[in-house]
């Protein structure tokens, strides 16, 4: 594959933009979100806001399978860490959940009042008080933003304590930004305020993985090729450190419906996320 020079960041980062009807997204996802958590809580299957933390948006959302769940799947969403909320996503727990799988969905303090150091601490806050009320294999998940979140809470300088690590079997990041110092290049830094220092410290393709990890980066193969790029760099980078990794590009996808298998137990991405 080759690579040409980037020349606009911005241009390489914006998705609406270069998706047909991409400005449907993320309204599109509100409706089905909003019924699956009414059919799961008329079920008695979902407990709402569960605080993690004394910040307002330090909540988490958690989705319990019929019967006692075989292991806990923490989906981190995205939206460059400046946007969007837990409650967008609800319905992409229905793959896992039907699967025997709980489910958890935090929210966290978005940049610029954050920073993306300070989310990756609450993030690691979040899968620490999940994986208090369900016990079993932990398996992390995210989107964008997400999928960036989701890595960086498998590298060595992880804000997982110990017996969280040891419980982590997984890691599949969807179309996750990796490496963070192009993100310093887009007028998104204006409200990220990514410096050289922190770009260092919490990019995950610049970190050292835990110890067995095993990882899979998921991007849409109709997809901006900086995701594309960024797909292929920590799977290939983290290989190289002894982790267990694999990269997928799925056909026909694009950033903003890459997720949808999620919410459908037999689609590959359901099937690859449980795989031990």
């Amino acid at each position: 594959m080759f690579y040409r020079q980037v020349l606009d960041w911005d241009d390489a980062y914006a998705n609406g933009a270069n998706i047909p009807q991409g400005d449907r997204w993320p309204d599109a996802w509100v409706e089905p979100a909003r019924a699956y958590r009414e059919e799961l809580s008329a079920a008695g299957r979902a407990e709402l806001d569960l605080p993690y933390g004394d910040g307002a948006r330090n909540r988490f959302d958690l989705f319990l399978p019929e019967g006692r769940p075989a292991g806990l799947v923490v989906f981190i969403h995205g939206g460059f860490w400046l946007k969007l909320d837990k409650s967008f996503w609800s319905h992409l727990a229905a793959g896992t959940v039907d699967s025997g799988y709980a489910v958890a969905m935090p929210s966290y303090t978005l940049c610029p009042e954050n920073s993306i150091s300070g989310i990756v601490r609450e993030i690691g806050a979040a899968v620490s008080v999940a994986a208090e009320r369900v016990q079993g294999p932990l398996v992390l998940t995210g989107h964008s933003a997400g999928g960036h979140l989701a890595t960086r809470m498998a590298c060595e300088t992880s804000p997982l304590p110990e017996e969280v690590r040891a419980r982590l079997r997984h890691v599949l990041s969807i179309s996750g930004v990796h490496d963070l110092r192009p993100m310093m290049s887009t007028a998104m830094n204006e409200g990220l305020r990514i410096t050289p220092e922190e770009a260092r410290s919490e990019s995950p393709a610049l970190l050292q993985p835990l110890p067995g990890v095993r990882l899979t980066c998921w991007v849409g193969a109709s997809e901006r090729a900086e995701f594309l790029r960024q797909n292929a760099l920590l799977a290939n980078i983290w290989v190289g450190l002894g982790a267990n990794t694999a990269a997928v590009e799925e056909p026909d996808r694009h950033h903003f419906d890459v997720i949808d298998g999620l919410a459908d137990s037999d689609h590959q991405i359901v099937r690859c996320l449980l795989t031990a």
